[in-house]
């Protein structure tokens, strides 16, 4: 629980949040994302790379206005994750995949012009040719193949993509409506298959990848000019090692190593990209003991920081001195740090080592940038939202 660890402008903006009674609060480090992201895009684009952010890991509207001018534009899981994106940063390069799309969705995704579409089944495609009409409408093939991925963390089979001989149909289906008349274009494949991946793993992965890719899009779309394969994101990220992160010079390396001339390559990260620009930032609201056991309740909970429960894992956490901290210190090396809620799942952190811990001290928990407050559910028990800040601008 070292709190040498936080920026200084970090440390000053959470003191003032708390003389503020401005907590539990999300504190997102601006200038910590742009370096973040510009590192990412600096060794992707040395390799020929392009860069989608995935909104669906924080579409907070500040940092998405940090993050666009940084990549080569946002990917989308939903209408309304499209929408949002597009009314944010006005002309962005927006990629919409996902499963389930609705018809309206889909209107809206052509009729606003939306730059890629990953299209995940037949119907879908069927759908999307009978919408546009003659409207151009440019698509990539999300393909579900049966790789096997060691050491993944979750695994994207089951509903997500097509099979290949479903891809195959697909194929023939777009380029029949071209010729009759349709504005549908495939301009490629779309490929993510697992997540939680470190750079080997996921350069491993990418390789094989990229070779199915290259001889099914010869094979199936002739005379494709500029393919492009989107490999997906899934990069790692060690909650229980914030300082261990994905080897982006080494994965970028490795792909421009293997990237063939004409073809267009992209990735679309989004946990990675944003998760140690974010911490949440409560207080000490009870210590005690039951049955031997040292705990910690702390404003707020899971209710607004679902990552520790969804992930089983526990929030990388520090402690400042409140500045109306009381009553008897607690010394403890496995403290556990739970919240407001009335169930036992409500856990942040767990095996806390605490020195001179007191009501009223300030909790930091770490990486909570990405899938944190947007996981959430945040009108359990009805207790308030955080605020949010942000440090630079």
């Amino acid at each position: 629980m070292r709190d040498d660890v936080l920026p200084a402008a970090v440390r000053e903006r959470v003191l003032a949040l708390a003389a503020e009674n401005q907590l539990p609060a999300y504190l997102y480090d601006l200038p910590a994302l742009r370096e973040q992201a510009g590192q990412i895009r600096d060794a992707l684009a040395d390799a020929g790379v392009q860069f989608l952010y995935a909104a669906k890991a924080n579409p907070d509207p500040v940092l998405l206005r940090v993050l666009a001018p940084l990549t080569d534009g946002i990917e989308v899981a939903s209408g309304g994750e499209l929408e949002h994106v597009m009314d944010t940063v006005p002309g962005a390069r927006v990629a919409f995949g996902g499963p389930g799309k609705t018809d309206r969705e889909l209107i809206t995704a052509i009729s606003r012009g939306v730059w890629r579409l990953h299209v995940e089944s037949l119907r879908e495609l069927n759908r999307v040719i009978a919408l546009a009409g003659a409207r151009p409408v440019e698509v990539l093939l999300r393909a579900n193949l049966p790789f096997g991925v060691t050491g993944a963390a979750l695994s994207m089979s089951g509903p997500f993509g097509m099979d290949e001989e479903t891809l195959a149909v697909a194929a023939r289906t777009a380029r029949d409506a071209a010729a009759a008349g349709s504005g549908v274009r495939v301009r490629g494949l779309h490929v993510h298959l697992a997540s939680g991946l470190d750079a080997e793993q996921k350069l491993t992965l990418d390789k094989r990848v990229l070779a199915w890719a290259l001889w099914w899009l010869r094979d199936k779309v002739p005379g494709l000019t500029a393919p492009e394969i989107n490999l997906g994101g899934g990069m790692s990220v060690d909650y229980a090692d914030p300082d261990d992160r994905f080897d982006w010079l080494r994965y970028a390396k490795g792909l421009g190593e293997v990237a063939p001339e004409g073809v267009v390559l992209r990735v679309e990260p989004g946990r990675a990209v944003s998760v140690h620009s974010g911490y949440y930032v409560s207080d000490v609201l009870d210590l005690k003991y039951t049955r031997g056991q040292a705990y910690a309740i702390t404003r707020g909970g899971t209710h607004h920081l679902r990552t520790p429960a969804t992930k089983g894992h526990s929030q990388p956490v520090l402690a400042l001195p409140g500045p109306q901290r009381s009553g008897e210190p607690l010394n403890d090396d496995n403290l556990t740090v739970v919240g407001q809620l009335c169930t036992p799942k409500d856990q942040l952190a767990a095996g806390v080592g605490v020195r001179d811990l007191r009501v009223g001290d300030l909790l930091v928990f770490r990486m909570a940038g990405a899938y944190a407050w947007n996981i959430s559910h945040h009108d359990f028990l009805m207790h308030p939202h955080p605020a949010f800040a942000y440090v630079g601008g």
